[in-house]
């Protein structure tokens, strides 16, 4: 027999009992037939049910895929409603200030979740200003964003933005309809329709939030309860020791509670407790042997005291920071495991000024037992966050880009440092509107789609799989950066160059339709070409089970541009060398052993005045091209070039033991060297061409020498001086290679090499005098007679010349004269004793010549 006005029981008895708390049911159920109760007990069971359902689907999470399917339908019907060929409902997330939505695109299997700022893009407008907004040529409006709005591989043409607003006019979503049905736009009945149901779609949306807060709230109160029943498995010890402490006050009615932790370091008992206006947090620090607390540290007691300022042991020194009067007070000792003595705790001035009770000294010694345990697992739960925070700030300090995977290569987690590998302005990165794009953009992203770099694929695939680690050197990404307009400025955009034409790039490489694609010939994208060092890893558990990948790329741009430049001033050997040894090895100013080498072209100018300019530039090309593979050849660096003219340096900037000797068969290679070239020229009717080369060796400071916007390696000091001097005095004797005497000793003297020695002179600049050579050759490769013949008379009378025996030198000179009648240093000795004959030089001549030009 059914009942008559039931309605809802249970609803009904809550509305009486407001009023009236006499039994409501009894009086009902008292004149009711056996059948009539059976059935009014099927209605009560029924709407138990009913809560009960509803109490399983807030402690459940599938609530959120129950809420999940309303918006989705929601979305169906409302595209289908008003004809619109894609359509997207945005949630507001009014805490965080974000719209979110989960778009499918052509495949639901494939569906994404979209979150992003309220304020981008249209649908971010309409959300903030809760205006909607009716679109004829969608993509050409200064709001559109195409990486917000549109989607990829579509074009949007018309658009209908609406805002949905819940009972209380708060703005709970935003409906955006993309290109409608037979290429016609929204209109105004299309506006009014959606308004016909809106407002109960509002409504719907606004209860699934609810109900989403709700089981949320809910399930935090089912962990609460959890944490406070089991102490001893809370890990957080600061909120959960908080939360618990305030239980512990409120449950025995005490004014304030206080936890004090021990701190054997120090030896010191510490805590942060509320000023008495309640307005922030003050730390204290008292001695652990000191006051109320600092007693129940040092001797493990219970204090139960009534009036704390008729107690000795009280110290009133806090009230007076705080402002707080204190009178009752409960203290007791926390033990861990071990039986230590780790922290106290503190209840002050129960309620109505009363005394604590030997109860509550029983509750809080039940409580301190577990705060024990809490605190035990709590220290090590803070290790191990210490640890965690420790690996994420060596994870950002890197220089290396980090990115982490799981098992199907998809982007978990990526660092900093890749951000900027990927071209990403190092000041528009910590910008959250930018951060958020590209996180959105990346994130969830097979890796090898965001760095595509040959193997990284197949490498990762087999690292997932059988733990397989691999390390591939010096590897290519090619990217690049375009801006992209949109309402608060510019965007940068990532960009990759498609495999089938490397002059077209693909935003984001996501494939779209071909308007959206950028043009390098157009200038939209700047191109990018970073060479990276690859490192792929497998992450492990606990159990050795690989549970994701790590994906390390070292960017070594720069070390190979600096390879590339050093090949340039060095021989390639040694330039590895040098770049092993890192950058100390070129900053630090040092001082070394070495011997310079500069050379000069004679002639330069005469020779080239009748070429074209580009005819210099490629012949000069030429000339040094061969120079300086010999230069590299016996191990010297090259310095600089200065004109015409080049400067090398042998020992630095790694030491060489020989350097002397290396110098000096370089400067006899460059000769061979140059009469090579020009027999090659003399074929070709072009300028002969002639140098001066200046060797000397000495202590020099080596360096990157200059200003802050442009340094060079260079070496500095008087061997430099000296060597420059040295190659400008061949044009004073008509030789092409001088060395100095320093040079000539560390080369083993005339045991080694065969030289005519020109002068003992005093160049320019300089005080002490120098012996200076001419360098003939090598002493193993011999000489012609004719040439030794010059020689021995040539020596012959320098002696005597320096002994001031100018007649007898004179002789020796005159014999030579025969042989080489235009020997420039043979005529300049010939003048000398002819002139010392007719005026000898005075006593103190030491037959030094001192040269009066550079």
């Amino acid at each position: 027999m059914p009942l008559s006005n039931t309605g809802s029981i249970l609803a009904s008895l809550t509305q009486l009992t407001q009023f009236n708390r006499t039994s409501v049911l009894s009086n009902r159920v008292k004149d009711l037939s056996i059948n009539e109760f059976i059935c009014l007990l099927d209605f009560i069971t029924a709407e138990f049910q009913q809560f009960l359902r509803a109490i399983d689907a807030l402690n459940s999470e599938a609530l959120e895929t129950m809420l999940d399917q309303i918006v989705d339908a929601l979305t169906l019907k409302i595209g289908q409603i008003l004809q619109a060929d894609r359509t997207i409902v945005f949630l507001v997330d009014s805490e965080k200030n974000h719209l979110w939505a989960k778009v499918n695109h052509d495949d639901p299997h494939t569906s994404k979740n979209l979150r992003l700022p309220l304020n981008v893009g249209i649908a971010g407008r309409v959300a903030v200003t809760g205006q909607l907004l009716n679109l004829v040529n969608a993509e050409k409006h200064p709001l559109f964003n195409n990486q917000i709005d549109g989607l990829p591989g579509y074009s949007t043409q018309t658009l209908l933005c609406m805002p949905i607003f819940s009972s209380s006019d708060r703005i709970v979503a935003v409906v955006q309809l993309l290109n409608k049905a037979d290429y016609l736009p929204f209109n105004q009945d299309d506006e009014r329709q959606f308004q016909d149901f809106a407002s109960s779609i509002g409504i719907i949306l606004e209860t699934c939030q609810s109900f989403y807060m709700a089981a949320r709230n809910q399930r935090g109160a089912s962990a609460l309860l959890k944490a406070t029943a089991s102490l001893g498995e809370s890990l957080d010890l600061e909120a959960t020791l908080r939360s618990v402490m305030e239980q512990a006050r409120k449950l025995m009615k005490a004014d304030r509670s206080t936890l004090f932790m021990l701190s054997k370091e120090t030896n010191e008992l510490w805590s942060k407790i509320p000023t008495a206006d309640e307005m922030k947090l003050l730390e204290i620090r008292i001695p652990a042997d000191r006051g109320i607390a600092g007693y129940v540290a040092k001797s493990g007691q219970t204090l139960n005291i009534s009036d704390a300022y008729l107690d000795d042991r009280f110290d009133p020194s806090t009230d007076k920071r705080t402002g707080y009067r204190t009178r009752s007070i409960l203290c007791m000792p926390v033990y861990n495991s071990r039986a230590e003595l780790i922290a106290v705790t503190q209840l002050i001035n129960k309620e109505k000024e009363g005394s604590f009770t030997p109860s509550d000294e029983e509750f809080m010694q039940a409580f301190n037992i577990q705060a024990g345990i809490a605190l035990e697992n709590a220290k090590l739960f803070e290790s191990v966050l210490t640890e965690k925070q420790y690996q994420k700030d060596i994870l950002e300090s890197l220089s290396d880009a980090v990115v982490s995977t799981d098992l199907q290569g998809k982007i978990v987690t990526i660092n900093d440092a890749a951000f900027k590998l990927l071209g990403c302005p190092e000041d528009l990165l910590h910008e959250e509107r930018v951060r958020q794009i590209w996180e959105y953009k990346i994130l969830d992203r097979h890796v090898w789609e965001i760095f595509p770099i040959d193997t990284l694929e197949d490498r990762l695939i087999e690292s997932l799989r059988s733990g397989t680690k691999h390390y591939v050197p010096e590897q290519t990404l090619l990217l690049g950066i375009a801006d992209s307009p949109n309402s608060e400025g510019f965007l940068p955009l990532l960009a990759f160059p498609n495999p089938e034409d490397n002059n077209v790039y693909i935003p984001w490489n996501e494939m779209q339709r071909e308007s959206d694609r950028l043009h390098r010939d157009r200038k939209e994208v700047q191109p990018i070409e970073r060479s990276v060092n690859l490192t792929v890893n497998p992450l492990s558990n606990s159990e050795g089970k690989v549970r994701g990948g790590l994906v390390i790329l070292e960017d070594i741009s720069n070390e190979k541009r600096i390879k590339s430049t050093l090949y340039r001033y060095m021989n390639p050997s040694v330039a590895e060398q040098v770049m092993a040894l890192g950058d100390d090895a070129l900053m630090i100013g040092e001082r070394k052993e070495v011997t310079i080498l500069f050379s000069d072209i004679r002639g330069y100018t005469t020779m080239t005045e009748n070429l074209e300019a580009t005819e210099v530039v490629t012949l000069l090309n030429r000339y040094f091209e061969t120079m300086v593979e010999s230069v590299f050849h016996y191990q010297g660096t090259l310095d600089k070039f200065i004109g015409d003219a080049l400067m090398a340096v042998f020992g630095a900037p790694l030491p060489l033991e020989n350097h002397a000797s290396m110098a000096v068969q370089s400067a006899l290679d460059m000769r061979r060297r140059l009469a090579e070239f020009n027999q090659q020229h003399i074929l070709e009717n072009q300028p002969h061409f002639r140098f001066g080369i200046g060797i000397s060796s000495g202590e020099v400071v080596s360096g990157n020498i200059g200003s802050q916007k442009r340094m060079d390696y260079t070496v500095i000091g008087d061997g430099v001086n000296l060597s420059s001097r040295l190659e400008s005095l061949t044009k004073e004797y008509h030789c092409d290679i001088i060395i100095s005497e320093s040079t000539y000793q560390l080369c083993g003297g005339s045991d080694r090499l065969i030289v005519r020695e020109l002068d003992k002179t005093r160049v320019k600049g300089k005080s002490k005098a120098v012996d200076i050579y001419e360098l003939i050759g090598r002493r193993s490769e011999g000489i012609d007679p004719q040439t030794e013949r010059f020689l021995e008379l040539y020596h012959g009378g320098r002696n005597a010349y320096l002994e001031r025996n100018f007649s007898e030198a004179l002789n020796y000179f005159q014999q030579a004269e025969d042989i080489r009648p235009q020997d420039k240093p043979l005529l300049m000795h010939l003048h000398r004793c002819q002139s010392y004959l007719e005026t000898p030089p005075p006593e103190s001549w030491d037959g030094i010549h001192t040269m009066m030009v550079k």
